[in-house]
Parts: C-alpha cells; sequence; structure tokens
C-alpha cells in the first residue's frame, strides 16, 4: 500500500489521487482517507469516530446497516396499519409551535392526502415545516385520542429527489461515534458518492465460481439496496470478504513458515520413545495412537511442525507431548514445555519425572557428585536430564533443587534434555543449545510474540513447534484463530475415566447443608474435595464467597476435617507446601480460587464444589470440572448459583446438560460473541463485522478453501499486490507478519 499519499480535492469537494488506479479506488486506498474528509464530519465527530474505530473511509463504508426500514411503499391515510413502520404522504394543512417548558417546543403538523388526515408531533425546536408543502412522514402510526397520530416521524420534502428515507428501502446503521442513524446515513452517502467506483481485489474466477456479487456493487447495496434481494447478496458477499482476508493471510503465514524456516532433524522412532511407550501401565487411546502419528509425519517432513493439539481435560495431552519431547531428544535436540503457571509447570514436570522413572529413564547422579563432567558418570542405560524453571525456583530431576543460574548453564550447554517451566524459559540468560521441540501449554494464556520469543531461543534452526489446549475451541473459530496451523484433536477419553455428574444447587440453606453433608460423606470414603471460590479476599462491592473467608467458615463447619487453602497471593513456597500435602492425601478439603484451573492431576479428588458458579465464563467451569472424574470413583460437580441474568442462566444449564467441551465451547461463543471468546485483538477477528463462526461455517470453508488454493498457485500474491494491501491495511497490527516479510 502506498504510504506516502497525497489527496487533495475537487471543486465538488471529492477526495482525489493521482496515484490512484483508473479501475476504481480500493479498501486499502480508502483506509488512508482520513474519516474528516467526509462531508459534514468535522473534527469533534471524526474524534468520536475513530475512538469508536472508524477512522476511516473504509471503515465507515464496512460499517453495515443492522437491519432495513421498508419505505419504498406510501400508505392511503385511510388504510394505514397501526403500530407499524410506515411511509405516508401528504400536504401540510396546518401548522402550530407551543413552548412548553424553558428548553422544549412541540410542533404539531395536521397533514392530509384526500382519504384522511394525520396529525404530527415533534419536540424539534429548530424542525421547519410550513403550511402548504408536500412531505412524507415515516414512523410508527397511531390512534390518539381517536385521531391518527405519528409521534417524531422522519420527514422528507417530496420535491427532495435526493430523499434518503422516503420511497426507499432505509438502512438502520448501528449508532457508532455520538452519530443519529440519520447522520450516519447522510455520511455514508457522502463517502459513497466520492468513492465509488470501489476496485475489486478478489480474482474473478473465485467470484464466479461462489456465485458472488462484485466488490463495488456490494457496499453500495449494503447500504441502499432497492430491495431486501440486493441487500441480501451484498451481505453474502462481505461476509465471505471478511473471511477471505483473515484466510489469505493465515495462508500466507503458512506457506512462508515453510519456505523459510529451516528444520531439526527428528529421529522420529528410537530407545527413548519406544521405552517410554512401553513402561505405560495402559494401552494408548485410538485417538492418541493417531496424533502421536500425525506428529511424527510432521518431524520427518523437511519443514518445522506448526501443530495446535487440542484434547479435552485428562484426554491424554501429557502423554503425547512427552513422547513429542523424547523424539528431539533422543536425536540429539533439547524439548522445551511453557506453562502459563507454575501450578500447572510443576505439575508437568513432576508428571514427566515419574513417567520417566516408570520407564527406567530416569539419571543417576545426586547433588553431592560436582559438576556437569562427572554427574552421569555412572550411568549405563539411556536417561533424559529433565529441569524446572520457574521465576521463584529451579530444580532438577538429577540434582535436586538448585541456583536458577545453573540451570541456565546446563540448558545452555545441553546438560538438560527437557527443560519445563513458565514465562521464565523466555527471559534474558536462558538460552538452548539445540532446542528441537518448544511445546505450549493452555496457549491461549500466552501472546503470540511469547511463543515467538521461545522459539525463538534456537540459534540455527527453527524448532517444531507443538501448541496445546485444554479449552476446546470450535472448529470455526480454530480455523480463524489458528487457521496456519495444523490441527489435532484428542477426542476420545483413555479408558477408566470415571464420568462427572453435574448439578446446580440453589442458594437455599436447605440446599446448602446438602451439600456439607455430601462432603463429610465422600471424606469419609477416603475422598477428597475441592472447594473454588471467585476471590481471594471479601469485597465491599461483591456479595460473592471469597477462598479466604470461605476457608476460614469450613474450618468450623468441619473442625475434624484436614482443610487447606490455596490462592494466587500466597508466596510460592506456601503454594507448593499446600499442593504438595493435597496430591499427597494429607489434606481432606481444598479451599481454592481459579488458581486450580489448570494442571492439577489428584486422582482421589472426587468432588468439585463452585461457589457462585454464575461469577464464572463457561470455559472456567469446564476445565474446574475437570479437576475431578480423573481416578477410578465416581466423581460429582455441584455448581452454587443463583443467576441474575440470562447469559448466567445458560451457562449453568449448559455445564449441568453436558460434559463435551466442543458443545459447551460453541454455547460460550453463542452466550458471549464470538470476538471475546479469545480476545479480539487475534487474528482478525476485528474484521468480522458481519460473519458469524457459527452461522457462516460454510463461507469460511469456501473462503479458506479459495485462499489457500490461491497462495499454493502465487506463493507470494506477486499477480494480486492488491488484495496483500487490503489484507494489510483492514487487518492492521493483525497482519503485521507480512510487514516483516
Amino acid at each position: 500500500m502506498n504510504n506516502d499519499l497525497r489527496t487533495t480535492t475537487d471543486h465538488h469537494g471529492c477526495v482525489t489521487d493521482a496515484a490512484q488506479p483508473s479501475h476504481g479506488r480500493s479498501l486499502a486506498y480508502l483506509a488512508d482517507v482520513p474519516i474528516d474528509a467526509v462531508k459534514d464530519i468535522g473534527p469533534r465527530k471524526a474524534k468520536r469516530l475513530t475512538e469508536a474505530g472508524i477512522g476511516s473511509v473504509a471503515a465507515l463504508l464496512l460499517h453495515a446497516p443492522r437491519r432495513y426500514l421498508d419505505r419504498s411503499q406510501l400508505f392511503d391515510l385511510s388504510s394505514v396499519p397501526l403500530g407499524e413502520e410506515v411511509t405516508v404522504g401528504g400536504v401540510v394543512r396546518s401548522v402550530s409551535r407551543r413552548r412548553i417548558s424553558k428548553n422544549r417546543v412541540m410542533i404539531e403538523a395536521t397533514i392530509g392526502d384526500g382519504t384522511s388526515t394525520l396529525k404530527a408531533v415533534w419536540f424539534n425546536p429548530y424542525l421547519k415545516v410550513d403550511q402548504g408543502e408536500e412531505i412524507a412522514l415515516s414512523g410508527k402510526a397511531e390512534l390518539f385520542r381517536g385521531r391518527l397520530q405519528m409521534k417524531a416521524p422522519d420527514l422528507d420534502r417530496l420535491d427532495d429527489e435526493e430523499s434518503l428515507v422516503t420511497g426507499r428501502i432505509v438502512p438502520v446503521h448501528p449508532r457508532v461515534g455520538g452519530l443519529t442513524p440519520r447522520q450516519l446515513r447522510a455520511a455514508v452517502d457522502n463517502a459513497l458518492k466520492r468513492s465509488r467506483p470501489i476496485a475489486e481485489v478478489v480474482p474473478t474466477e473465485i467470484l464466479s465460481r461462489l456465485g458472488l456479487a462484485g466488490r463495488d456493487e456490494s457496499i453500495a447495496n449494503i447500504h441502499f439496496p432497492t430491495g431486501r434481494a440486493d441487500a441480501d447478496r451484498a451481505r453474502d458477499r462481505l461476509i465471505f470478504d471478511e473471511f477471505f482476508r483473515i484466510e489469505v493471510a493465515l495462508a500466507l503465514r503458512k506457506w512462508r513458515q515453510g519456505l523459510q524456516a529451516r528444520g531439526a532433524n527428528h529421529v522420529i522412532d528410537g530407545e527413548l520413545v519406544d521405552q517410554f511407550l512401553g513402561a505405560l501401565p495402559y494401552r494408548l487411546t485410538a485417538a492418541q495412537e493417531r496424533v502421536i502419528g500425525e506428529i511424527r509425519d510432521d518431524l520427518a517432513g523437511d519443514h518445522p511442525m506448526h501443530r495446535l493439539l487440542q484434547g479435552e481435560v485428562g484426554s491424554g495431552k501429557t502423554v503425547v507431548a512427552l513422547c513429542t519431547l523424547l523424539m528431539a531428544v533422543q536425536g540429539g535436540f533439547q524439548g522445551a514445555i511453557m506453562a502459563p503457571t507454575e501450578v500447572l509447570a510443576e505439575q508437568h514436570f513432576l508428571s514427566t519425572v515419574d513417567a520417566l522413572e516408570a520407564a527406567d529413564l530416569a539419571p543417576g547422579g545426586g547433588p553431592d557428585q560436582g559438576g556437569t563432567e562427572n554427574l552421569f558418570a555412572g550411568e549405563t542405560g539411556p536417561s533424559v536430564r529433565v529441569a524446572l524453571l520457574t521465576a521463584h525456583r529451579a530444580i532438577t530431576n538429577f540434582s535436586g533443587s538448585v541456583d536458577r543460574s545453573t540451570v541456565h548453564g546446563w540448558t545452555a550447554d545441553g546438560t538438560i534434555d527437557i527443560a519445563i517451566g513458565t514465562h521464565a524459559l523466555i527471559q534474558e540468560g536462558v538460552q538452548f543449545a539445540q532446542l528441537g521441540i518448544a511445546a505450549v501449554d493452555e496457549q491461549h494464556r500466552f501472546g503470540v510474540h511469547q511463543r515467538v520469543k521461545l522459539r525463538d531461543k534456537s540459534s540455527d534452526h527453527d524448532p517444531d513447534l507443538l501448541i496445546m489446549t485444554a479449552t476446546p475451541i470450535p472448529r470455526t473459530l480454530s480455523m480463524t484463530l489458528y487457521g496456519d496451523l495444523d490441527v489435532s484433536v484428542l477426542d476420545e477419553m483413555p479408558p477408566g475415566r470415571m464420568p462427572v455428574t453435574t448439578a446446580h444447587v440453589p442458594k437455599e440453606a436447605e440446599e446448602l447443608e446438602r451439600v456439607y453433608d455430601r462432603v463429610r460423606d465422600e471424606v469419609a470414603a477416603g475422598r477428597q474435595v475441592f472447594v473454588v471460590c471467585p476471590l481471594v479476599d471479601d469485597s465491599a462491592k461483591l456479595e460473592v464467597k471469597s477462598a479466604t473467608a470461605e476457608y476460614e467458615r469450613l474450618r468450623s463447619v468441619y473442625p475434624d476435617l484436614r482443610l487447606g487453602l490455596l490462592h494466587g497471593q500466597m508466596r510460592p513456597a506456601d503454594k507448593e507446601s499446600v499442593m504438595h500435602r493435597f496430591r499427597a492425601g494429607e489434606l481432606d478439603v481444598l479451599v481454592a480460587t481459579t488458581v486450580i484451573e489448570v494442571g492439577i492431576d489428584v486422582p482421589n479428588a472426587t468432588m468439585m464444589v463452585i461457589e457462585d458458579a454464575d461469577r464464572f465464563g463457561l470455559s472456567q467451569l469446564h476445565q474446574l470440572r475437570g479437576r475431578v472424574g480423573r481416578g477410578e470413583h465416581p466423581s460429582v460437580c455441584l455448581l452454587i448459583a443463583e443467576p441474575s441474568t440470562t447469559d448466567a442462566e445458560e451457562r449453568i444449564a449448559a455445564m449441568v446438560a453436558t460434559t463435551d467441551g466442543f458443545r459447551l465451547a460453541e454455547e460460550d461463543m453463542r452466550i458471549r460473541g464470538q470476538g471475546t471468546v479469545f480476545g479480539a485483538r487475534q487474528s482478525g477477528l476485528t474484521d468480522l463485522r458481519l460473519a458469524d463462526l457459527l452461522r457462516d461455517v460454510e463461507v469460511l470453508v469456501a473462503a479458506r478453501r479459495e485462499a489457500f488454493a490461491l497462495a499454493r498457485s502465487d506463493p507470494e500474491l506477486h499477480h494480486h499486490p492488491d488484495l496483500v494491501d487490503e489484507v494489510q491495511a483492514l487487518l492492521g497490527d493483525d497482519a503485521e507478519w507480512l510487514e516483516r516479510s
């Protein structure tokens, strides 16, 4: 896109530019024309519009109406329907103005059309209407004291051939920047007249294949259609455009990742993987075997892997990830896994160490053996050296707790085979000798830049990237958020996983007593219980349970039980101690915040009580429920809540109705809206003005197919520079990779 545009204004007030091609102005060009170039948009209105996301002519033209009023038919006053939006016309027979307060003036006008009369009433001191002129009124007609009346109708002079509201389909645009629908209509009309023709950037053969209308007519018809069919056809085209821009960006990024990256040479079948899998006390599920096969194929290819691994809580992602990391280690490379919290990182470290010991892959050595040159002198078989690195501690499976600087040195010289940690892995001072595979768990808690920083810890090649999530993502959302990644889904639970029964418990004394009795019964049976609260401490503004207060209260309710408290504001050593005691069965009840949402694996925990469950999102509730049902005993999740909103009621009802995370993810997106599920800042979701990821899935699939086919045939889009300009201009920071390339 030409970033050095110099616009001038001709004698009609239209924006002109000699550099603009004769076939029309592109949206990329119009994205460089500021909104104050539109008639009647002065500095103050421009500032408000820009703050609301409409800072250019392109943004204004893409601000589509939310509905339409059909005013293409003028009704006779004698047959006008009551209570409906209609348009009537006639001659003004009388006008009166009356001040009813200091700042309010009431204007009454009576019009007649030869069949009947109607009184119109406005409270607008600036309105001008004269006796004898012919006008049209649009609004809802009603009877008032036996007479036909309209309150505050839109008014147009019938001799005004440029009317935007009379005798036509009238757009109703969403309010934005403080402008009324009438002001927005006028602004859009002016922008359209001064921008057309709008250039086409989508290849003609794609439009023909999909039966889509042209860009210029679609943008015109979405605002001012001659009929509803034109508006619907325009909407179909613009929905496709929104998806197509995102998918083009993703297709190009995926192609460039493969072209520019230097991959590691992995040994996909070897002693470590075989020994690890052979020692598992259970058979892999068919889903795990399928996904491991997909990863093997990736690692055997010429280009680095970029794969998203989705799996329900407890579906066996950790085993797949560890198997993947061992493929790197047995080829002479290192592996790393980054988690968003210390609790989750520690859980990964403990489960990895346990799995390696069970497979006889744990290293020898000890803290008293001196430097790394003799730490492993007594080892005879293969071993895997693992380190945990967080902001507060460093520990290995061969030398216990050590200084963080020591672990830094061991990752840099290759002593550490697998590093597990939090953001500490991407801090300055951490470097890897040969990072072969980088895994990121609970990826939606990390930004793209953090992911890239982990990948960049390898100096002479691009490591393979495995991104994991236990938060199910609807297929349509993953196609827009992660469309540049290959996707694997663990859609099968390991045998032995017990179902979790979920119930809604109203906040009534009798119902709560049953919950307390149920907690005591579970503990008496030798099981353990989670109690989760929304807040750490009590709040003067929110009447919801806090973990600290609930812990103190439950200590009096259960004086004979062993209770623990866990929240994010505790010192790391205290958190570690509490979790260790709960895992070891030394605590009966753990009162916590959502710090236990991920990374807690206690098979003996069979009951999850969530206080004020209506305060949590569906994804959080599903994750919390996943902390139980991990052992051989039936489990229960009790949602204590009094939902005060429709959305909260729907969330609770969905949790009770299903344990299917993908169904819940789609329900979550339906309730909250697509732009809020993972943050509208990601991957072009800000560009979805008309498109709906659940409703328009067929359009999304078609857009993805066409975009990826286009990228395959013209990998740099040399033949479609205007399309690249549009992606850059309209996706903004979401397409910054185009700038770097």
